[in-house]
C-alpha cells in the first residue's frame, strides 16, 4: 500500500477526463486516471478501455511500449484504478459507439493505483443483475453510467434551481433537522434527547413552520434545498427522506407563486435538456381533475378520460348500476379504442381483479369484437340501453369499455387508476413533457374512520374567502375550497403550496372548524400562533421534490435510480443493513429500553 501511495504521489496530475478526448486533441500528451473497463490481450497488443465518470477512453500498448509498462499492462483487470500517461493518437480501428472512438492513448507511464478483487457483477450500463444484489453493492453499481448521469442530472438541476432563485432575491436560509413534533400528514420519525429523557425530536416532514416564522420575521423570499423525513410506506416515487426544493414568499399572491415556479422549470429545461416549455401551464380544478381522469395528478399525455353514465343507468334494472346512483354515487367509464385484441376476455379477468385490490366491488365491460359487441351485463339491460350507453361513450367496433359503480370516492380514483394500466399495456402515451397545475382543492376531507372532517392539506392554509361562510356549518364544510395549489407533470406530483393564513382569528376559527382544543393547538402549534400576534405579512410557498423532478427528467421509473444510497420497500438500505440494534448502553443512555420482539 505504502509503494501504490509513494507511486501516485510522485509526478502524476490529472490532465484531461476520459470521456472530454477528441481527434482535436491528437499528437498532445496528456494524464488520465480510472477504472479498468475490460483488458484485451492480443499477444503484441493490449488493449485496455479506462473509464471515469465521464466515459471511456482506449488505451494502447504495443511492441513500442516500455517493457515494464507493457508488463503492467498485461497484468490489470477489471476494476483495477490506474494512472496513466501518454500520447493521444488517431484509432487506427475506429469506433461510433463511443465519443472517443476515434483516437486512442499510446502509453508511456502506467501505475496501478489500486488492485480489485472480481467483483460480483460485471460494471455494464446494460445489467440483468438483480437489484437487490446492485443494492447491496451500492458502491458498485453507481459506477455504472446510467446511474452516474442520473445523479450528475440532479447535481445540475440543484444548481439551476439555486441560480434561479437567487437571481430573483431569494435567500437561502437553513432551517433545523430536529425539530418538535407537529402533524402534517404522516409518521415522524423520532431522536430521542439524552439530555431530556423521554422527550424526543422530530426530524422534519417538511420546513413548514420554519419558513412561515422566516415570513414573519421579514425575510421576504427564502429557498432551502431541504432535507425532509416521512415515516410511510414505500413505492416507486416515495423514500422516507427525501430532498425539497422549498419555497416561501411575501406579499405574494397564488398567481406570482406559480409564475415563479413556472419560470423554475422553463430556465431547467432549457439548461438541464435543451428543450422549450410552453407557458402558462394548463390549470384545472380538484375537481375538474378527479372527474375527467380520477386523479388530483392527472396524466394529460392521452385521452381515455371518464366519463359519467348515470343518467343512462339511475333507473336500470340491473342493481349494480342503479342502488349506488340511489346511495349517492355513480356510474361511471373509460373507453379504450381498438383494444378488443389486446383485452381479451381473460385479459379483463385480469384488470378485474386489479380493480377490487384497490377497492372496487367489481368491473362491468363490453368488448365489441364481432357485428354485435359482448357485454357482462347485456341480460340486465332493456332493448335500446346498451346502445344508448355506447352512443354517450363513443364506443365502436373494437373497442373496449370499463364500467365501475360505486359511491364517487371509489368510482374516480379506481378508474384513473385504471386508465393509467390501460394505456401502458397499450403503449399509447407519449414521449413528452405535460405539466399542469391543480387548483381549488378541498379545505377538508371526510375521514370515514373517524367520522369527523379533517384538513387535506394543513390547518395554515388559506381558505377562499368566498368559502368562509361555510366554516361554521358541519353540513357545508365539504363546499370550503382552499387556496392550495399542486404543480404535476406526467401523472405525477412534483410540488405542493397554498397561501397561508396570516390572520389570528381566521387561525383561531379553523383550529375550532377542525375541533382542536386550546390544549391541542398549545401543545402543536403555540409557537406559531403566538408569532401572529405580532405582524404576519401575507405569504405563500410550496415544495418541489427534487427527487422526482429528477426521476421524471431522467424517464426513470424509480426514485432509487436518481438517489445515491437510497431505501428499499420495507425502509430498509441493503448496502449498511441499516436500521440495525444498538447495544444496551446506548439505550440507557437515552432513558429506553426495548420490549422483546418476536420473529
Amino acid at each position: 500500500m505504502e509503494t501504490i501511495m509513494a507511486e501516485f504521489m510522485t509526478g502524476l496530475k490529472r490532465t484531461d477526463m476520459c470521456g472530454d478526448l477528441r481527434s482535436s486533441d491528437i499528437g498532445r500528451e496528456v494524464t488520465l486516471f480510472g477504472w479498468v473497463q475490460r483488458q484485451r490481450d492480443l499477444g503484441q497488443l493490449i488493449f485496455i478501455d479506462l473509464r471515469d465518470r465521464t466515459g471511456i477512453v482506449q488505451l494502447a500498448f504495443s511492441d513500442s511500449t516500455d517493457k515494464e509498462v507493457f508488463e503492467k499492462a498485461a497484468s490489470c483487470r477489471s476494476e483495477f484504478v490506474l494512472g496513466v500517461k501518454g500520447m493521444v493518437a488517431e484509432r487506427s480501428a475506429k469506433t461510433d459507439k463511443i465519443p472517443t472512438g476515434d483516437i486512442e492513448i499510446l502509453v508511456t507511464e502506467l501505475r496501478v493505483l489500486s488492485k480489485a478483487q472480481t467483483p460480483p457483477f460485471e460494471i455494464l450500463d446494460e445489467t440483468k443483475t438483480g437489484e437487490e444484489l446492485r443494492l447491496k453493492y451500492r458502491y458498485l453499481d453507481l459506477r455504472r453510467k446510467p446511474l452516474q448521469d442520473n445523479l450528475i442530472m440532479r447535481s445540475k438541476i440543484a444548481k439551476v434551481a439555486r441560480d434561479y432563485f437567487y437571481e430573483n432575491g431569494f435567500i437561502e436560509i437553513e432551517t433545523p433537522m430536529m425539530i418538535k413534533s407537529t402533524p402534517e400528514g404522516a409518521r415522524d420519525y423520532l431522536v430521542p434527547s439524552r439530555i431530556h429523557k423521554g422527550k424526543f425530536y422530530a426530524l422534519p416532514q417538511s420546513p413548514q413552520i420554519y419558513k412561515q416564522l422566516l415570513m414573519l420575521s421579514g425575510f421576504d423570499r427564502y429557498i432551502q434545498l431541504a432535507r425532509c423525513f416521512r415515516d410511510e410506506d414505500l413505492r416507486a416515487d416515495r423514500q422516507p427522506e427525501f430532498t425539497q426544493i422549498d419555497m416561501e414568499l411575501s406579499f405574494a399572491d397564488m398567481d406570482e407563486i406559480m409564475d415563479i415556479n413556472e419560470g423554475l422549470f422553463v430556465r431547467l429545461f432549457e439548461e438541464v435538456l435543451g428543450e422549450k416549455l410552453e407557458t402558462p401551464f394548463t390549470k384545472m380544478s380538484y375537481d375538474e381533475a378527479m372527474n375527467r381522469f380520477g386523479s388530483d395528478k392527472p396524466d394529460v399525455r392521452f385521452g381515455m378520460e371518464l366519463q359519467d353514465i348515470s343518467e343512462l343507468v339511475k333507473d336500470s334494472e340491473f342493481g349494480v348500476f342503479s342502488n349506488p346512483i340511489k346511495a349517492g354515487g355513480s356510474v361511471r367509464c373509460i373507453v379504450a379504442k381498438d383494444a378488443a385484441k389486446v383485452y381479451t376476455r381473460k385479459e379483463i379477468d385480469k384488470l378485474t381483479e386489479y380493480v377490487r385490490g384497490i377497492g372496487a366491488k367489481g368491473l362491468a365491460f363490453v368488448r365489441w369484437v364481432e357485428d354485435e359487441p359482448s357485454c357482462s351485463f347485456k341480460k340486465f339491460m332493456k332493448d335500446g340501453e346498451l346502445e344508448s350507453i355506447l352512443n354517450k361513450v363513443g364506443a365502436e367496433k373494437g373497442d373496449v369499455v370499463l364500467i365501475v359503480a360505486d359511491k364517487n370516492s371509489v368510482t374516480l380514483p379506481v378508474l384513473g387508476a385504471l386508465r393509467l394500466v390501460v394505456a401502458e399495456r397499450l403503449g399509447i402515451i407519449p414521449d413528452e413533457f405535460k405539466f399542469v397545475w391543480i387548483v381549488d382543492f378541498p379545505f377538508f376531507e371526510f375521514d370515514e374512520e373517524s367520522g369527523e372532517w379533517i384538513a387535506m392539506h394543513h390547518p395554515f392554509t388559506m381558505p377562499r374567502e368566498d368559502c368562509l361562510k361555510y366554516l361554521d356549518s358541519e353540513e357545508d364544510k365539504g363546499k370550503v375550497y382552499a387556496k392550495a395549489y399542486d404543480l404535476t407533470l406526467n401523472g405525477t406530483e412534483l410540488s405542493s403550496g397554498s397561501i397561508r393564513i396570516t390572520d389570528y382569528e381566521l387561525q383561531q376559527k379553523m383550529f375550532r372548524a377542525l375541533k382542536m382544543t386550546d390544549e391541542e393547538i398549545e401543545a402543536k402549534f403555540g409557537f406559531l400562533v403566538e408569532a401572529y400576534k405580532y405582524g404576519a405579512p401575507p405569504h405563500g410557498g410550496m415544495g418541489i421534490g427534487l427527487d422526482r423532478v429528477t426521476m421524471l427528467l431522467c424517464k426513470s421509473d424509480s426514485l432509487r435510480d436518481v438517489t445515491a444510497f437510497p431505501k428499499v420497500q420495507n425502509a430498509s438500505e441493503l448496502m449498511s443493513s441499516c436500521p440495525s440494534e444498538v447495544d444496551g448502553e446506548s439505550l440507557e443512555v437515552l432513558g429506553l429500553s426495548i420490549d422483546k420482539i418476536e420473529d
